[in-house]
């Protein structure tokens, strides 16, 4: 069941797109805005109550729907199932930024390109070479592919199974948006989501980073990771970008002048690597996350028909 609600939820996530504004992303910012504001006291213990008042609702009702309908039918919970990775898993909240890009790229129309570069990130892309184009539309696509996919993938197969998608989607929700909403990154309610949030996603990064190794150029990747692990050993974005640059054979864990909300992007790992981010790099970058995505699905596959005939 866990196999074909993933198949199910991706192929129709891919024919009909879920807008980022949907009702219950709404619903969800509203709460999460709510609890800021009501418990913000300055202290990282209002941050983590602020925190839970927001994720367990939300993780505990899935659950417990979830329960009830296998109690009374399993193609219930099946579905069930696939409307929740349809509302957290994101492919497509994410691609047509960077299909956008490629397009505006093949086509010589760099200005294009870095206005949609600039919608997509809120960076400053006045003159910005095509180099760097590439570069930071790779970055954040490295990253945006786990957070809306991989990591949603890991924390839905655990056992508490549509709750654990949910939980992982509202901490990154959470450790992004009270960034966003704080004067002070460093404040109690930012530092404790994001500080939770790297805990969360410290193993389904790993795994994603060495997914992008074994079906993308593994010696490189392997390298760099080693040497991001050494130079931002508290960062799962710079495992991200070394490992998924490295499977491309480009360096993408650079540092960048603007503030950004992906941990790693503000860091500096230095991993020499030959190639040059180019447009046919994106495509490059399309194939080895596809291919990503087919390894986790046949794992899934796998560990599925385990369960079911062992």
């Amino acid at each position: 069941m866990t196999f074909l609600s993933v198949l199910l939820a991706l192929i129709i996530e891919q024919f009909r797109a879920l807008s980022a504004r949907n009702p219950i992303a709404l619903t969800l910012a509203s709460h999460a805005r709510a609890a800021h504001q009501r418990l913000d006291a300055g202290r990282t213990r209002h941050g983590a109550l602020a925190w839970l008042a927001v994720v367990l609702p939300w993780t505990l009702a899935v659950g417990l729907i979830y329960v009830l309908l296998l109690e009374v039918h399993v193609v219930l919970a099946f579905a069930w199932n696939v409307v929740v990775l349809y509302f957290t898993l994101g492919f497509r909240q994410f691609s047509h930024y960077f299909t956008d890009i490629h397009l505006a790229l093949n086509a010589d129309d760099v200005g294009q390109a870095r206005e949609i570069l600039a919608e997509w990130t809120g960076m400053t892309t006045d003159d910005m070479p095509v180099e760097e184009i590439v570069r930071h539309t790779l970055r954040y696509a490295v990253v945006q592919s786990h957070r809306h996919v991989f990591g949603v993938f890991f924390w839905f197969i655990v056992p508490i199974g549509p709750a654990g998608a949910v939980l992982y989607r509202i901490a990154e929700y959470l450790s992004r948006e009270w960034i966003d909403v704080s004067d002070d990154p460093d404040a109690a309610f930012p530092r404790f989501a994001g500080r939770i949030f790297y805990l969360i996603d410290w193993l389904p990064a790993r795994l994603t980073a060495l997914g992008f190794a074994i079906v993308g150029n593994f010696e490189d990747a392997v390298h760099a990771w080693r040497q991001a692990a050494r130079q931002l050993p508290q960062s799962n974005d710079g495992v991200l970008l070394a490992a998924g640059g490295g499977g491309l054979g480009v360096r993408l864990a650079t540092p960048i002048a603007e503030p950004d909300s992906l941990d790693a992007l503000s860091g500096d790992v230095t991993v020499e690597l030959d190639g040059q981010c180019t447009p046919r790099t994106l495509q490059s970058a399309v194939g080895m996350v596809w291919r990503a995505v087919i390894l986790w699905m046949i794992l899934l596959l796998m560990l599925s028909a385990a369960l079911w005939f062992g």
